[in-house]
Protein backbone atom coordinates (compact mmCIF):
# COMPACT_ATOMS: atom_id res chain seq x y z
CA UNK A 1 0.00 0.00 0.00
CA UNK A 2 1.36 3.43 -0.97
CA UNK A 3 1.23 6.42 1.37
CA UNK A 4 -1.62 7.92 -0.65
CA UNK A 5 -3.66 4.72 -0.36
CA UNK A 6 -3.50 4.75 3.44
CA UNK A 7 -6.46 6.06 5.43
CA UNK A 8 -6.13 9.74 6.32
CA UNK A 9 -5.85 8.95 10.04
CA UNK A 10 -2.97 6.54 9.43
CA UNK A 11 -1.16 9.04 7.19
CA UNK A 12 -1.58 11.68 9.90
CA UNK A 13 0.16 9.42 12.41
CA UNK A 14 3.13 8.74 10.11
CA UNK A 15 3.38 12.32 8.82
CA UNK A 16 2.12 15.12 11.09
CA UNK A 17 2.19 17.58 8.17
CA UNK A 18 -0.49 15.83 6.14
CA UNK A 19 -3.01 18.50 5.23
CA UNK A 20 -0.39 21.26 5.14
CA UNK A 21 1.50 20.34 2.00
CA UNK A 22 0.95 22.17 -1.27
CA UNK A 23 -1.31 20.30 -3.68
CA UNK A 24 1.59 19.64 -6.04
CA UNK A 25 3.50 17.82 -3.27
CA UNK A 26 0.70 15.44 -2.34
CA UNK A 27 1.19 13.19 -5.35
CA UNK A 28 4.98 13.01 -5.16
CA UNK A 29 6.14 9.39 -5.23
CA UNK A 30 9.46 7.65 -5.78
CA UNK A 31 10.16 6.78 -9.40
CA UNK A 32 10.23 3.16 -10.49
CA UNK A 33 14.02 3.44 -10.90
CA UNK A 34 14.87 5.19 -7.63
CA UNK A 35 12.82 2.67 -5.68
CA UNK A 36 15.00 -0.09 -7.18
CA UNK A 37 18.40 1.43 -6.42
CA UNK A 38 18.86 0.04 -2.91
CA UNK A 39 17.92 -3.49 -3.98
CA UNK A 40 19.78 -3.41 -7.28
CA UNK A 41 23.00 -2.27 -5.58
CA UNK A 42 23.31 -5.58 -3.71
CA UNK A 43 26.34 -7.42 -5.13
CA UNK A 44 24.46 -10.66 -5.76
CA UNK A 45 21.96 -8.85 -8.00
CA UNK A 46 22.69 -8.44 -11.70
CA UNK A 47 21.24 -4.99 -12.24
CA UNK A 48 19.85 -4.22 -15.68
CA UNK A 49 17.93 -1.36 -14.09
CA UNK A 50 19.50 2.08 -13.51
CA UNK A 51 21.14 3.83 -16.47
CA UNK A 52 24.55 4.47 -14.92
CA UNK A 53 27.51 5.24 -17.20
CA UNK A 54 30.66 3.14 -16.93
CA UNK A 55 32.86 5.82 -15.38
CA UNK A 56 35.59 3.28 -14.60
CA UNK A 57 36.55 3.59 -18.26
CA UNK A 58 37.73 7.15 -17.66
CA UNK A 59 41.47 7.81 -17.15
CA UNK A 60 40.80 8.41 -13.45
CA UNK A 61 44.41 9.10 -12.50
CA UNK A 62 44.64 11.77 -15.17
CA UNK A 63 41.29 13.27 -14.20
CA UNK A 64 42.39 13.32 -10.56
CA UNK A 65 45.63 15.11 -11.45
CA UNK A 66 43.67 17.56 -13.58
CA UNK A 67 41.33 18.40 -10.70
CA UNK A 68 44.21 18.81 -8.28
CA UNK A 69 45.94 21.21 -10.64
CA UNK A 70 42.68 23.10 -11.16
CA UNK A 71 42.36 23.74 -7.43
CA UNK A 72 46.03 24.66 -7.13
CA UNK A 73 45.85 27.12 -10.03
CA UNK A 74 42.27 28.43 -9.87
CA UNK A 75 40.90 27.36 -6.51
CA UNK A 76 39.72 30.86 -5.60
CA UNK A 77 37.45 30.78 -8.65
CA UNK A 78 36.48 27.11 -8.58
CA UNK A 79 35.34 27.35 -4.95
CA UNK A 80 33.46 30.64 -5.31
CA UNK A 81 30.00 31.68 -6.48
CA UNK A 82 29.38 32.26 -10.19
CA UNK A 83 26.56 33.55 -12.37
CA UNK A 84 23.28 31.65 -12.75
CA UNK A 85 23.84 31.39 -16.52
CA UNK A 86 27.07 29.48 -15.98
CA UNK A 87 30.77 29.88 -16.59
CA UNK A 88 31.45 31.72 -19.85
CA UNK A 89 34.41 29.53 -20.76
CA UNK A 90 32.39 26.36 -20.28
CA UNK A 91 29.61 27.74 -22.44
CA UNK A 92 32.15 28.30 -25.21
CA UNK A 93 33.30 24.68 -24.93
CA UNK A 94 29.67 23.51 -25.02
CA UNK A 95 29.27 25.31 -28.34
CA UNK A 96 32.21 23.27 -29.65
CA UNK A 97 30.63 20.03 -28.47
CA UNK A 98 27.32 20.82 -30.18
CA UNK A 99 28.97 21.36 -33.56
CA UNK A 100 29.26 17.55 -33.71
CA UNK A 101 25.47 17.57 -34.18
CA UNK A 102 25.62 20.57 -36.54
CA UNK A 103 24.28 23.08 -34.01
CA UNK A 104 25.73 26.55 -34.45
CA UNK A 105 25.15 28.40 -31.18
CA UNK A 106 26.57 31.40 -29.35
CA UNK A 107 27.66 31.05 -25.70
CA UNK A 108 25.06 33.65 -24.74
CA UNK A 109 22.28 31.26 -25.84
CA UNK A 110 23.35 28.64 -23.30
CA UNK A 111 22.27 28.19 -19.68
CA UNK A 112 24.31 25.72 -17.62
CA UNK A 113 22.19 23.48 -15.39
CA UNK A 114 22.60 20.74 -12.79
CA UNK A 115 22.45 17.95 -15.34
CA UNK A 116 19.77 18.11 -17.99
CA UNK A 117 17.27 17.05 -15.31
CA UNK A 118 17.32 20.52 -13.80
CA UNK A 119 16.78 22.01 -17.24
CA UNK A 120 13.62 19.89 -17.52
CA UNK A 121 12.45 21.11 -14.13
CA UNK A 122 13.11 24.77 -14.96
CA UNK A 123 11.40 24.54 -18.34
CA UNK A 124 8.35 22.94 -16.80
CA UNK A 125 8.28 25.58 -14.09
CA UNK A 126 8.27 28.48 -16.53
CA UNK A 127 5.74 26.98 -18.97
CA UNK A 128 3.30 24.84 -17.02
CA UNK A 129 0.31 25.77 -14.91
CA UNK A 130 -1.64 22.94 -13.26
CA UNK A 131 -3.55 20.99 -15.90
CA UNK A 132 -1.57 22.29 -18.89
CA UNK A 133 -0.86 19.73 -21.60
CA UNK A 134 2.57 18.37 -22.54
CA UNK A 135 2.95 16.00 -25.49
CA UNK A 136 5.50 13.25 -24.92
CA UNK A 137 6.47 10.01 -26.58
CA UNK A 138 4.96 6.73 -25.42
CA UNK A 139 6.97 5.57 -23.53
CA UNK A 140 8.88 8.57 -22.09
CA UNK A 141 11.89 9.16 -19.86
CA UNK A 142 10.80 8.60 -16.26
CA UNK A 143 12.68 11.66 -14.97
CA UNK A 144 10.82 13.91 -17.38
CA UNK A 145 7.48 12.44 -16.33
CA UNK A 146 8.42 13.10 -12.72
CA UNK A 147 9.22 16.73 -13.45
CA UNK A 148 5.99 17.16 -15.38
CA UNK A 149 3.95 15.56 -12.59
CA UNK A 150 5.55 17.79 -9.97
CA UNK A 151 4.06 20.83 -11.74
CA UNK A 152 0.72 19.04 -12.26
CA UNK A 153 0.93 18.84 -16.04
CA UNK A 154 -1.35 16.61 -18.08
CA UNK A 155 0.80 14.37 -20.27
CA UNK A 156 -0.65 13.22 -23.60
CA UNK A 157 1.43 10.39 -25.00
CA UNK A 158 2.29 10.11 -28.71
CA UNK A 159 3.01 6.70 -30.24
CA UNK A 160 6.42 5.59 -31.48
CA UNK A 161 7.62 2.73 -33.63
CA UNK A 162 11.07 1.43 -34.59
CA UNK A 163 11.75 4.74 -36.40
CA UNK A 164 10.85 6.91 -33.43
CA UNK A 165 8.00 9.37 -33.00
CA UNK A 166 5.25 8.80 -35.58
CA UNK A 167 4.37 12.08 -37.39
CA UNK A 168 0.75 11.08 -38.00
CA UNK A 169 0.32 10.23 -34.32
CA UNK A 170 1.72 13.65 -33.40
CA UNK A 171 -0.74 15.40 -35.72
CA UNK A 172 -3.57 13.38 -34.22
CA UNK A 173 -2.54 14.21 -30.66
CA UNK A 174 -2.34 17.93 -31.45
CA UNK A 175 -5.75 17.80 -33.12
CA UNK A 176 -7.30 15.87 -30.24
CA UNK A 177 -5.90 18.36 -27.72
CA UNK A 178 -7.17 21.32 -29.73
CA UNK A 179 -10.60 19.74 -30.16
CA UNK A 180 -10.81 19.46 -26.38
CA UNK A 181 -10.35 23.23 -26.15
CA UNK A 182 -6.78 23.00 -24.89
CA UNK A 183 -3.34 23.81 -26.24
CA UNK A 184 -0.21 21.79 -25.65
CA UNK A 185 2.64 23.87 -24.22
CA UNK A 186 5.44 21.81 -25.76
CA UNK A 187 6.46 18.48 -27.26
CA UNK A 188 9.05 16.59 -25.22
CA UNK A 189 11.19 14.18 -27.25
CA UNK A 190 14.36 12.10 -26.88
CA UNK A 191 15.18 11.64 -30.57
CA UNK A 192 18.46 9.71 -30.31
CA UNK A 193 18.79 6.25 -28.72
CA UNK A 194 15.64 6.84 -26.76
CA UNK A 195 15.32 6.28 -23.04
CA UNK A 196 13.69 3.79 -22.50
CA UNK A 197 12.80 2.48 -25.96
CA UNK A 198 16.29 2.50 -27.53
CA UNK A 199 14.98 3.69 -30.91
CA UNK A 200 16.14 6.71 -32.92
CA UNK A 201 14.00 9.22 -34.81
CA UNK A 202 14.60 8.49 -38.49
CA UNK A 203 16.25 11.22 -40.56
CA UNK A 204 13.27 11.32 -42.92
CA UNK A 205 10.89 12.09 -40.06
CA UNK A 206 12.81 14.94 -38.48
CA UNK A 207 11.74 17.70 -40.86
CA UNK A 208 8.18 16.37 -40.80
CA UNK A 209 8.08 16.55 -37.00
CA UNK A 210 9.48 20.07 -37.03
CA UNK A 211 7.02 21.14 -39.72
CA UNK A 212 4.04 19.81 -37.77
CA UNK A 213 5.18 21.64 -34.65
CA UNK A 214 5.87 24.87 -36.54
CA UNK A 215 2.40 24.88 -38.08
CA UNK A 216 0.84 24.25 -34.67
CA UNK A 217 2.98 26.88 -32.93
CA UNK A 218 4.27 24.11 -30.66
CA UNK A 219 7.63 24.41 -28.91
CA UNK A 220 9.91 21.35 -29.11
CA UNK A 221 12.06 20.29 -26.16
CA UNK A 222 14.83 18.10 -27.59
CA UNK A 223 16.48 16.07 -24.82
CA UNK A 224 19.69 14.51 -26.11
CA UNK A 225 21.83 12.75 -23.48
CA UNK A 226 23.00 9.96 -25.80
CA UNK A 227 23.48 11.67 -29.17
CA UNK A 228 27.28 11.19 -29.26
CA UNK A 229 27.05 7.53 -28.25
CA UNK A 230 26.00 5.96 -31.54
CA UNK A 231 27.63 2.67 -32.46
CA UNK A 232 27.39 2.57 -36.23
CA UNK A 233 27.36 6.13 -37.58
CA UNK A 234 28.36 9.71 -36.88
CA UNK A 235 26.02 11.80 -34.69
CA UNK A 236 22.77 12.80 -36.37
CA UNK A 237 21.88 16.39 -37.11
CA UNK A 238 20.00 17.81 -34.15
CA UNK A 239 16.46 19.16 -34.44
CA UNK A 240 17.80 22.41 -32.98
CA UNK A 241 20.13 22.75 -35.98
CA UNK A 242 17.09 23.25 -38.24
CA UNK A 243 14.95 25.45 -35.98
CA UNK A 244 16.72 27.78 -33.59
CA UNK A 245 13.55 29.59 -32.54
CA UNK A 246 11.21 26.63 -32.10
CA UNK A 247 13.47 24.14 -30.31
CA UNK A 248 15.00 24.12 -26.83
CA UNK A 249 17.94 21.71 -26.82
CA UNK A 250 19.03 19.93 -23.63
CA UNK A 251 22.45 18.35 -23.25
CA UNK A 252 24.49 16.77 -20.47
CA UNK A 253 27.99 15.55 -19.67
CA UNK A 254 26.62 12.73 -17.51
CA UNK A 255 26.96 10.14 -20.27
CA UNK A 256 30.05 11.41 -22.13
CA UNK A 257 32.14 12.41 -19.08
CA UNK A 258 30.82 11.70 -15.59
CA UNK A 259 27.36 11.72 -14.05
CA UNK A 260 28.75 12.82 -10.70
CA UNK A 261 29.81 16.26 -11.89
CA UNK A 262 26.10 17.04 -12.53
CA UNK A 263 26.66 19.46 -15.40
CA UNK A 264 24.17 19.87 -18.24
CA UNK A 265 22.85 22.72 -20.31
CA UNK A 266 19.96 24.19 -22.25
CA UNK A 267 20.15 26.12 -25.52
CA UNK A 268 17.06 28.26 -25.93
CA UNK A 269 15.64 31.24 -27.78
CA UNK A 270 16.56 34.49 -26.04
CA UNK A 271 13.26 35.06 -24.24
CA UNK A 272 13.17 31.50 -22.88
CA UNK A 273 16.86 31.69 -21.95
CA UNK A 274 16.20 34.78 -19.82
CA UNK A 275 13.35 33.03 -17.99
CA UNK A 276 15.55 30.00 -17.39
CA UNK A 277 18.26 32.14 -15.83
CA UNK A 278 15.74 33.79 -13.50
CA UNK A 279 14.29 30.40 -12.55
CA UNK A 280 17.78 29.02 -11.90
CA UNK A 281 18.63 31.98 -9.67
CA UNK A 282 15.56 31.39 -7.55
CA UNK A 283 16.21 27.64 -7.35
CA UNK A 284 19.96 27.45 -6.59
CA UNK A 285 21.31 31.03 -6.80
CA UNK A 286 24.11 29.64 -8.97
CA UNK A 287 25.51 26.27 -9.97
CA UNK A 288 28.74 24.66 -8.76
CA UNK A 289 31.75 26.59 -10.05
CA UNK A 290 33.91 23.60 -9.17
CA UNK A 291 31.90 21.20 -11.34
CA UNK A 292 31.73 23.65 -14.22
CA UNK A 293 35.46 24.37 -14.22
CA UNK A 294 36.18 20.64 -13.92
CA UNK A 295 34.20 19.98 -17.10
CA UNK A 296 35.71 23.03 -18.81
CA UNK A 297 39.23 21.82 -18.00
CA UNK A 298 38.38 18.29 -19.13
CA UNK A 299 37.16 19.58 -22.51
CA UNK A 300 40.19 21.85 -22.87
CA UNK A 301 43.05 19.67 -21.66
CA UNK A 302 41.93 16.05 -22.02
CA UNK A 303 41.41 13.98 -25.22
CA UNK A 304 37.67 13.88 -24.62
CA UNK A 305 36.71 12.97 -28.17
CA UNK A 306 38.91 9.88 -27.96
CA UNK A 307 37.26 9.05 -24.66
CA UNK A 308 33.82 9.29 -26.29
CA UNK A 309 35.02 6.82 -28.93
CA UNK A 310 36.16 4.48 -26.15
CA UNK A 311 32.75 4.74 -24.51
CA UNK A 312 31.06 3.97 -27.82
CA UNK A 313 33.06 0.79 -28.29
CA UNK A 314 32.54 -0.28 -24.69
CA UNK A 315 28.78 0.22 -24.87
CA UNK A 316 28.62 -1.41 -28.30
CA UNK A 317 30.18 -4.56 -26.83
CA UNK A 318 27.61 -4.56 -24.03
CA UNK A 319 24.76 -3.92 -26.47
CA UNK A 320 25.88 -6.86 -28.57
CA UNK A 321 26.11 -9.11 -25.52
CA UNK A 322 22.57 -8.09 -24.57
CA UNK A 323 21.07 -8.74 -28.00
CA UNK A 324 22.88 -12.04 -28.42
CA UNK A 325 21.73 -13.25 -25.00
CA UNK A 326 18.15 -12.19 -25.66
CA UNK A 327 18.21 -14.00 -29.00
CA UNK A 328 19.47 -17.26 -27.57
CA UNK A 329 17.76 -17.31 -24.15
CA UNK A 330 14.39 -15.55 -24.23
CA UNK A 331 11.26 -17.70 -24.46
CA UNK A 332 8.81 -17.36 -27.37
CA UNK A 333 6.57 -14.32 -27.26
CA UNK A 334 9.30 -11.88 -26.20
CA UNK A 335 10.27 -9.02 -28.51
CA UNK A 336 12.85 -6.27 -28.10
CA UNK A 337 14.32 -3.21 -29.77
CA UNK A 338 17.79 -3.19 -31.30
CA UNK A 339 19.38 0.14 -30.36
CA UNK A 340 21.99 1.78 -32.55
CA UNK A 341 23.50 3.55 -29.55
CA UNK A 342 22.86 4.65 -26.00
CA UNK A 343 22.13 2.42 -23.02
CA UNK A 344 18.77 0.67 -23.37
CA UNK A 345 16.81 -2.24 -24.80
CA UNK A 346 13.00 -2.14 -24.51
CA UNK A 347 11.67 -5.64 -23.90
CA UNK A 348 8.09 -6.65 -24.64
CA UNK A 349 7.00 -9.62 -22.56
CA UNK A 350 4.67 -12.40 -23.71
CA UNK A 351 0.96 -11.72 -23.57
CA UNK A 352 -0.42 -11.96 -20.05
CA UNK A 353 2.94 -11.39 -18.30
CA UNK A 354 3.17 -8.20 -16.21
CA UNK A 355 6.66 -6.75 -15.65
CA UNK A 356 5.74 -4.99 -12.42
CA UNK A 357 4.03 -8.03 -10.91
CA UNK A 358 6.99 -10.18 -11.96
CA UNK A 359 9.67 -7.92 -10.44
CA UNK A 360 9.68 -9.38 -6.89
CA UNK A 361 10.29 -12.85 -8.33
CA UNK A 362 13.05 -11.44 -10.53
CA UNK A 363 14.73 -9.86 -7.50
CA UNK A 364 14.46 -13.21 -5.69
CA UNK A 365 16.23 -14.70 -8.72
CA UNK A 366 18.93 -12.01 -8.39
CA UNK A 367 18.21 -9.91 -11.46
CA UNK A 368 16.73 -6.40 -11.67
CA UNK A 369 15.12 -4.36 -14.44
CA UNK A 370 12.73 -1.41 -14.60
CA UNK A 371 9.05 -2.19 -15.26
CA UNK A 372 7.54 -0.33 -18.19
CA UNK A 373 4.85 1.25 -16.02
CA UNK A 374 7.32 3.92 -14.88
CA UNK A 375 7.58 5.29 -18.40
CA UNK A 376 3.90 6.07 -18.94
CA UNK A 377 2.07 8.92 -17.25
CA UNK A 378 -1.05 6.79 -16.85
CA UNK A 379 0.74 3.76 -15.38
CA UNK A 380 0.23 1.58 -18.45
CA UNK A 381 3.11 -0.32 -20.04
CA UNK A 382 2.84 -3.36 -17.79
CA UNK A 383 3.91 -5.68 -20.59
CA UNK A 384 7.27 -3.93 -21.03
CA UNK A 385 10.60 -3.78 -19.21
CA UNK A 386 13.63 -1.57 -19.71
CA UNK A 387 16.99 -3.34 -19.73
CA UNK A 388 20.12 -1.21 -19.30
CA UNK A 389 23.44 -2.66 -20.47
CA UNK A 390 25.79 0.27 -19.77
CA UNK A 391 27.26 -0.79 -16.42
CA UNK A 392 27.51 -4.62 -16.12
CA UNK A 393 30.25 -6.53 -17.90
CA UNK A 394 29.22 -8.65 -20.90
CA UNK A 395 29.48 -11.81 -18.78
CA UNK A 396 27.25 -10.31 -16.09
CA UNK A 397 24.77 -9.20 -18.75
CA UNK A 398 24.56 -12.73 -20.12
CA UNK A 399 24.05 -14.14 -16.64
CA UNK A 400 21.42 -11.52 -15.84
CA UNK A 401 19.47 -12.30 -19.00
CA UNK A 402 19.73 -16.03 -18.29
CA UNK A 403 18.14 -15.40 -14.87
CA UNK A 404 15.51 -13.11 -16.36
CA UNK A 405 14.59 -15.63 -19.04
CA UNK A 406 14.06 -18.26 -16.37
CA UNK A 407 11.79 -15.90 -14.42
CA UNK A 408 9.74 -15.14 -17.55
CA UNK A 409 9.38 -18.85 -18.30
CA UNK A 410 8.02 -19.36 -14.78
CA UNK A 411 5.59 -16.47 -15.28
CA UNK A 412 4.36 -18.03 -18.50
CA UNK A 413 3.70 -21.28 -16.67
CA UNK A 414 1.81 -19.43 -13.93
CA UNK A 415 -0.19 -17.54 -16.57
CA UNK A 416 -1.14 -20.79 -18.27
CA UNK A 417 -2.18 -22.29 -14.93
CA UNK A 418 -4.00 -19.32 -13.39
CA UNK A 419 -4.61 -16.77 -16.16
CA UNK A 420 -2.85 -13.45 -16.93
CA UNK A 421 -1.54 -11.17 -14.20
CA UNK A 422 -3.73 -8.13 -13.49
CA UNK A 423 -2.83 -4.73 -14.84
CA UNK A 424 -1.76 -5.68 -18.37
CA UNK A 425 -2.41 -2.71 -20.64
Amino acid sequence: MTAEEQPASQRQRTDPYVGQYAERAVGMVASEIRALFAVAARPEIVSLAGGSPYVAALPLDGVGDMIGQLIADRGEVALQYCTAQGDAGLRERICDVMTLEEIRAHPDEIVVTVGSQQALDLLTRIFIDPGDVILAEAPSYVGALGAFASYQATVVHVAMDEDGLIPEALEEAIGRTTAAGRRAKFLYTVPNFHNPAGVTLAAGRRHRILGICQRAGLLVVEDNPYGLLGFDAEPMRALRADDGEGVVYLGTFSKTFAAGVRVGWAVAPAAIRDKLILAAESAVLCHSSFSQLTVREYLTAQPWLEQVKDFRELYRERRDATLNALETMMPPGCHWTRPGGGFYVWLRLPDGVNAKAMLPRAISSRVAYVPGTGFYADGSGGQYARLCYSLPSPDRIREGIRRLASVIETEIELRDDFGPAPGIR
